[in-house]
């Protein structure tokens, strides 16, 4: 009996351990000896994989010095770092019950978000848009109408295009992709007229395809969204350490030159540019750092 009391209080203690842990990031990294990076698979230059488990991307290298810098903090002479891809349905739940300790994908800082999660300082400044088919005849908003407009679910992309003013006596039909390339490929196959996303989303599938001449981005600027990485709420200690590896990247040029590499030179696996320039909404977003979110976007 005494044998299993005593079973019974070291589990409620390791269980205790673990639960603090969850909530002290800083402390389960280093008593696991690794992070686990919540990475997105069809993200555009912001974070995609190449396959067979490899995951690169501006968002997902940065992460990956983040983690080293965490490592120099900590004094671990090794730190694993494991990839655990996400969707948009499931990147909250899996940070909120300790799946993932850091999320950098291309996820919109907002207000609703917040009650769940924080976010570190804001790394892109994202223009959602829409992309079609080169000879498709649409130009911008007022010719979707009586047209199929895709999006992916868990964002809310089609929410922002109806709100949108020029989107006033609008009809069109709406088409669900489980994650950015079924998206993608409900335009690549015709069973979408148009897809709305994240411009960097779009242009970085468009530039993965078979014939990236075939795709263009055309119309007005649906929104303007602060992306960020995404960890536990209030881990303050967690958040400070993030945010300062991220500011020593942009304040030693590596995260510029880092941008430079993944949307202005030819990327992996098709060697094509992206050809995004690197924008004055995110130049400033880096000089100053905030978290203040956007109000209405769920991207």
């Amino acid at each position: 009996m005494k044998k299993h009391l005593l079973a019974v209080a070291v589990m409620g203690l390791l269980a205790g351990t673990v639960m603090a842990q969850t909530n002290d990031t800083l402390a389960k990294i280093k008593s696991s000896g690794s992070i686990t990076l919540g990475v997105r698979e069809s993200s555009g230059a912001l974070a995609y994989t190449l396959g067979d488990g490899k995951y690169v991307g501006f968002h997902t290298e940065m992460a990956d010095r983040v983690a080293r810098d965490l490592q120099k903090q900590l004094g671990l002479t090794k730190l694993e770092i494991k990839y655990q891809p996400v969707t948009s349905q499931n990147r909250i739940p899996l940070v909120t019950n300790g799946t993932v300790d850091l999320e950098c994908g291309s996820t919109t800082n907002d207000t609703n978000r917040q009650k769940d999660v924080d976010f570190a300082m804001t790394t892109y400044m994202e223009e959602v848009r829409i992309a079609v088919k080169a000879n498709s005849g649409i130009n911008g908003i007022k010719d979707l109408n009586g047209k199929s407009v895709a999006t992916t679910t868990g964002t809310t992309s089609v929410q922002i295009l109806r709100k949108n003013e020029r989107a006033q006596g609008i009809d069109f039909k709406e088409v669900m992709g489980k994650d950015h390339a079924d998206s993608f490929l409900l335009l690549e196959t015709g069973r979408a007229d148009a897809f709305v996303m994240d411009g960097s989303i779009l242009a970085g599938n468009i530039s993965k395809s078979k014939n990236p001449a075939d795709f263009k981005i055309v119309g007005e600027v649906l929104s303007v969204e602060p992306i960020a990485c995404m960890l536990r709420k209030n881990d303050t200690a967690f958040l400070k350490a993030v945010d300062t590896s991220i500011q020593r990247q942009v304040a030693d040029g590596s995260l510029e030159k880092l941008y430079d590499k993944w949307f202005m030179q030819p990327i992996p696996p098709a060697n094509q540019k992206v050809g995004l320039p690197l924008s004055d909404a995110t130049k400033n977003a880096w000089k100053n750092p905030n978290n203040k979110p956007k109000e209405a976007f769920n991207k």
